[in-house]
């Protein structure tokens, strides 16, 4: 095996271990980054549920009181807004579920599945928390949930829900006398959730990984290509010099020329220990030439 196969097999083991390596320690950073990602987006859908939340409280709603007295709008409900809102938003997000689930719901719609369930239990235990990240094992796979609690944080809430004599007649007439009442002032009566499926961010991390694997390997195959090309200049060159002359000399050819290399190297010292090797074996053949 040759000087240049041996240094390349060296290099192509050091880099499939090096690749390697950085596979694992990229791909944890990449999914990681992924997730974060996807959470901000999260948050972002949930920002907008909150706009449409405020937004139909303070200016909708008191609009529609009058109506409502003769007639249940759902319109004026910001939480009926919010989820009409998502619904017009998910052609942007169409991985991304949004759920709006209250222990106590004036629509049995809303009620919380077990996982959702546990999620408002944390937000109710836990009154200082403002955001909870979840993720849980569906039969699709993962999915990471990004909740936030809802809290009755005014009186503007109890006139639909404190009791069925302060709620709208026509929303009683509907919906009953048993459902979304005897909500406090203070209360965590629920959660906004949205949920993604974490094979979004996987395949985002996987998109990443890819890539820099792909322009590491790039820059490898360049630098290996660099690097053969200094090789053979600067030492299969003239290292096959030397050693062609010196089979020359070997073979009692004393009419060679010296090796003219005038750089400072290893391969410099090479050819000044070579030339000086040349001149004391023609001097010594011609003492012995002499006697």
């Amino acid at each position: 095996m040759t000087f240049r196969a041996k240094f390349n097999l060296v290099m192509l083991v050091a880099f499939l271990v090096g690749l390697g390596l950085a596979g694992v320690f990229l791909n944890t950073v990449s999914e990681r980054g992924a997730k974060r990602a996807v959470l901000a987006e999260a948050a972002a859908v949930m920002g907008a549920a909150d706009a449409t939340i405020h937004y139909t409280d303070q200016q909708v709603s008191p609009l529609l009181n009058r109506q409502m007295k003769a007639q249940f709008l759902p319109q004026s409900i910001p939480f009926y807004a919010a989820q009409q809102t998502f619904q017009l938003m998910a052609s942007a997000f169409p991985d991304y579920a949004f759920r709006q689930p209250t222990t106590n719901p004036t629509n049995p719609a809303d009620r919380p599945v077990p996982w959702e369930a546990d999620i408002i239990k944390k937000l109710v235990e836990q009154p200082n928390l403002d955001q909870l990240v979840v993720e849980r094992t569906t039969s699709t796979g993962k999915v990471l949930s990004y909740a936030r609690p809802v809290r009755v944080n005014s009186d503007t809430c109890l006139a639909c829900h404190s009791t069925p004599e302060a709620a709208p007649a026509s929303m009683v007439d509907i919906y009953g006398r048993e459902n979304g009442f005897g909500w406090k002032v203070g209360d965590t009566v629920g959660a906004q959730i949205v949920s993604i499926p974490e094979r979004v961010p996987l395949a985002s991390a996987r998109s990443n990984l890819y890539l820099l694997m792909g322009g590491l390997t790039i820059i490898f195959v360049l630098m290996l290509f660099l690097l053969n090309l200094l090789l053979h200049f600067f030492i299969v060159v003239p290292v096959r010099r030397i050693s062609k002359l010196a089979d020359e000399v070997s073979l009692g050819n004393m009419e060679v020329p010296e090796f003219q290399l005038s750089s400072r190297d290893e391969i410099g010292s090479l050819a000044v220990s070579f030339n000086r090797m040349r001149r004391s074996l023609v001097a010594a053949m011609g003492m012995l030439n002499e006697r």
